[in-house]
């Protein structure tokens, strides 16, 4: 062979090496979970392409379920300083669940702040008011906390969770994605801690095992990301107006870490600069290589 077959031969196997590499990436995306992104819109709009997106939420409500929406209303934070999930995303998911027959909705978060303040300040107590009669907008009771044993847990082999999570037939996660102190970003794994009874700060020690068994105690058989405003400085409490940005965005998926993934995105993160993130996908708790990942994009 020649110098110059030489160099067509060569050029021709990087070529088929490219070609063939796509086609693997391809077909690791087709088998992967589906990832929903709905853009520019209200709240509501978004909320509701998203999750058409993936079927609608007759997918995963059936009538006469309980259902148990789970918003982050953690601090006494006005909606336009995104430290909360937005009311009219709330508002927006249990409308959603009801048309698909709920015979009950229940939202309500284990917060940071005192509770009553909380709900008000958010917006999240106001959009809920007289909506109807199936859904029930509640404070913790931390009577009502219940031991979970699990022996193969990194770190959390005997916690509490409680018994309205562990007790719904369909659990939605729906976190507001904005920076956080200890973990980098605050998402859907992490809103899960607002389920989770007893002493919470002394977790952030090892904060990407705890997320881990979290999610594995509380599966999320519905996670809707709101990124309509994200926070992307002092969070997760944040109150600075600057340290928000408007993106007008919703994400959905039944795979909480690959909706977690795609919502890193939006802050310029890669699921390798999150531990747990990183954890998650290398035990198997979901993908969050976007590589397997079917992302949809959609223009409301």
């Amino acid at each position: 062979m020649d110098r110059r077959e030489f160099i067509k031969g060569a050029a021709l196997l990087g070529a088929g090496l490219a070609v063939s590499s796509r086609l693997v990436g391809n077909a690791l995306a087709a088998d992967g979970p589906l990832v929903v992104k709905a853009t520019v819109g209200t709240p509501a709009k978004l909320v509701r392409a998203a999750v058409a997106g993936l079927g609608g939420m007759s997918a995963f409500v059936s009538k006469g379920q309980t259902v148990v929406v789970k918003p982050n209303i953690g601090w006494d934070r006005s909606p336009e300083q995104g430290a909360n999930t937005h009311p009219e995303v709330v508002r927006e998911v249990v409308l959603l669940c009801l048309e698909a027959g709920a015979a009950k909705v229940k939202v309500f978060d284990r917060t940071c702040n005192d509770p009553r303040r909380c709900y008000v300040t958010s917006g999240i107590a106001a959009a809920l008011e007289g909506l109807d009669p199936r859904v029930e907008l509640s404070h913790i009771d931390e009577r009502r906390f219940r031991v979970v044993e699990m022996p193969e847990a990194l770190l959390l082999k005997r916690s509490s969770y409680y018994e309205e999570a562990l007790d719904a037939d369909c659990f939605i996660n729906l976190p507001v994605a904005k920076h956080h102190s200890a973990s980098g970003l605050t998402i859907g794994m992490k809103n899960i801690m607002g389920v989770l009874g007893g002493n919470r700060a002394v977790l952030h020690r090892n904060l990407p095992e705890a997320l881990l068994d979290m999610n594995r105690a509380i599966r999320s058989h519905l996670t809707i990301v709101d990124a309509t405003r994200i926070l992307i400085a002092n969070g997760p409490q944040g109150g600075k107006i600057e340290d928000v940005r408007t993106l007008e965005t919703v994400i959905a998926s039944s795979d909480v870490v690959a909706a977690d993934s795609i919502a890193a995105t939006l802050f310029g993160k890669s699921y390798l600069d999150l531990k747990y993130l990183q954890l998650a996908h290398d035990q198997g708790l979901g993908v969050a290589d976007p590589a397997r990942i079917r992302l949809k994009t959609i223009g409301v």
